[in-house]
């Protein structure tokens, strides 16, 4: 009788033990359990979190925002004493001013050298008449002095007078060739003015830029996290003030590449969020990374060395979540996921086709 017992003891034993290799063969999904549906509860939420730093030094004196409030683009997170930099702008300004009054002076003396060099070239016609006239004369009382018509002291005055008229010519030209060498260099000098006026619109905007930047503002439409300015902190530049969070979200799930064959992008995924109660969320698949997350990795294995034991990789990949769900609003990057992908969608290896 004894030995009946402990045969149904064995083979209960031995049924017991195979119902639980069956059972956990059928939880992983393991032949002769396999079916097309692939499985991973290495998925989370994703989401772009902007960091929100300052490019300037100074003393906050307003943050009209608190942690995790929803905000629109353009409103106002923080908010440094804008002081100074609106003198730096007025300055910056006055600066323009006086090199635009600089450039317009500039303007008034080349008008001004232009018409020295009319007056110049008008002299040189005067002294150019004057010498003919000078030049008549002297011919004129040479030829006399010879007939013993005029005197000899008539013609050293005429021979004077032509010397001068001619020398009047000389100094008539040089001063047409010095006007025109002021007008080069008043040019020359305009473009100096100009460049000058130049930077100094420069640095007005520079200044308005920097009196722009004392206000952060909200980049996009989205959620704030954690809000680490304080009313009178002095912050200085690259200091973080506050994180966003954009409405938009997506699913990064990491499948072992031995589950990739079959899998493709727009076949659609069905995934579960461990925070929502476990709520079903519809998906598409859009693209997958480039390479496994350990080529991501700051610090790579090395399989070269010692003892190898073959890991199955694991590669990240990129699902669209379907509009117009309930609870899509309350999805946040981080939220664990379980996600799945029934292969007998659509078939053929997609590795290479979702690259």
């Amino acid at each position: 009788m004894k030995s009946v017992f402990r045969s149904l003891a064995t083979y209960l034993a031995a049924a017991v033990g195979i119902a639980g290799v069956l059972i956990i063969l059928y939880v992983w999904n393991l032949p002769p359990f396999k079916g097309s549906i692939e499985t991973t509860n290495d998925a989370y939420v994703r989401g772009q979190v902007t960091l929100l730093s300052l490019q300037l030094a100074g003393y906050i004196v307003e943050v009209p925002v608190q942690d995790y409030q929803k905000v629109k683009k353009g409103d106002l997170i923080a908010r440094i004493d804008d002081r100074i930099y609106a003198q730096k702008l007025e300055q910056a300004k006055a600066t323009l001013a006086s090199a635009e009054a600089s450039l317009a002076n500039s303007e008034q003396s080349r008008k001004s050298a232009e018409a020295k060099i009319v007056s110049a070239k008008a002299a040189v016609e005067s002294a150019d008449a004057a010498f003919n006239a000078a030049k008549t004369a002297y011919n004129r009382t040479q030829s006399l002095l010879k007939s013993n018509v005029s005197t000899q002291s008539d013609f050293e005055k005429a021979q004077a007078t032509y010397d001068q008229a001619q020398a009047a010519v000389h100094q008539a030209e040089a001063a047409v060739l010095v006007a025109e060498q002021d007008l080069n260099t008043i040019v020359v000098n305009r473009r100096t003015l100009e460049a000058t006026v130049e930077g100094a619109k420069a640095s007005v905007e520079l200044a308005d830029i920097d009196l722009q930047n004392t206000r952060i503002t909200a980049p996009q439409d989205g959620e704030l996290g954690e809000v680490t300015g304080r009313l009178g902190q002095y912050v200085s530049i690259g200091t973080q003030l506050a994180s966003l969070v954009p409405n938009h979200v997506w699913v990064v799930a990491n499948y072992k590449e031995t589950q990739l064959e079959g899998m493709k992008p727009g076949q659609e995924v069905t995934f579960t969020v461990d925070a929502l109660g476990h709520q079903s969320f519809k998906g598409k698949i859009e693209r997958f990374a480039p390479a496994t997350g350990s080529e991501f990795s700051v610090i790579k294995s090395d399989n070269a060395t010692g003892n190898f034991t073959k890991v199955a990789q694991r590669i990240p990949v990129r699902i669209a979540i379907e509009p117009n769900q309930p609870l899509t609003d309350s999805l946040v990057p981080g939220m664990s996921v379980v996600a799945s992908v029934d292969l007998a969608q659509q078939s053929g290896p997609a590795l290479a086709q979702g690259n």
